[in-house]
């Protein structure tokens, strides 16, 4: 059972993000606030989780939180700004939509930037130890998913309703014989070349 809150007694939000090491589309974050006692068993992390158990529970924490919110950053502003950057910034725009303000924040990972005056906490795995992380992972990745859905059916070559736009075999081959999308990340090493790991299509569905 993940751990309710990290700070008691405040009103608390959970960030975290989705689609860092993808080789196109956008980077995705989400922030989540629940009530102090809220509880769910079956939150996780999102990546110890199915797709099919990710979309219920998505649906659970829409209807759940006191407020949630999905922050986007395009592919040619993370070429502009690079992706720890561009990560955070997607974190602060889904706090802006928030509809209460946080009083605290929590983030998964060691790499945070201040947010106004909030005070906030970085937490390494925090996925797997708070709720409201543990929701904003999901909500981050099934949004950007379903973003990376109708992406495939404008570009098809690449296996984007699979692979998400992570550097896969399959989206590395794509790319060779039909060169790369208005959405492709230009920064990335997008051929490897050993400076990525190739990953499989089975890790992201």
């Amino acid at each position: 059972m993940l751990e309710p809150f990290f700070r008691a007694g405040v009103v608390e939000a959970g960030c975290d993000e989705a689609g860092r090491g993808c080789l196109a589309g956008s980077v995705y974050a989400a922030a989540v606030v629940f009530a102090p006692d809220y509880e769910n068993p079956l939150l996780n992390d999102s990546k110890q989780l199915s797709a099919r158990q990710r979309n219920v529970l998505r649906s659970e924490i829409e209807r759940d939180a006191l407020s949630w919110a999905v922050g986007v950053v395009t592919a040619e502003e993370i070429d502009k700004i690079n992706i720890l950057n561009a990560s955070i910034l997607a974190m602060h725009r889904a706090l802006d939509q928030l509809t209460m303000r946080p009083e605290h924040i929590i983030v998964d990972g060691n790499r945070f930037k201040n947010y106004g005056d909030t005070p906030w906490t970085t937490i390494v795995k925090g996925d797997g130890k708070y709720l409201s992380i543990a929701a904003a992972s999901i909500l981050a990745k099934t949004h950007r998913d379903e973003y990376m859905r109708q992406l495939h059916e404008e570009y098809p070559f690449y296996g984007w309703d699979h692979n998400a736009g992570y550097p896969t075999r399959e989206h590395r081959q794509g790319i060779m014989k039909h060169g790369l999308s208005p959405y492709h990340r230009l920064s990335y090493n997008q051929l490897g070349g050993g400076q990525l790991e190739l990953f499989s299509a089975e890790e992201f569905s």
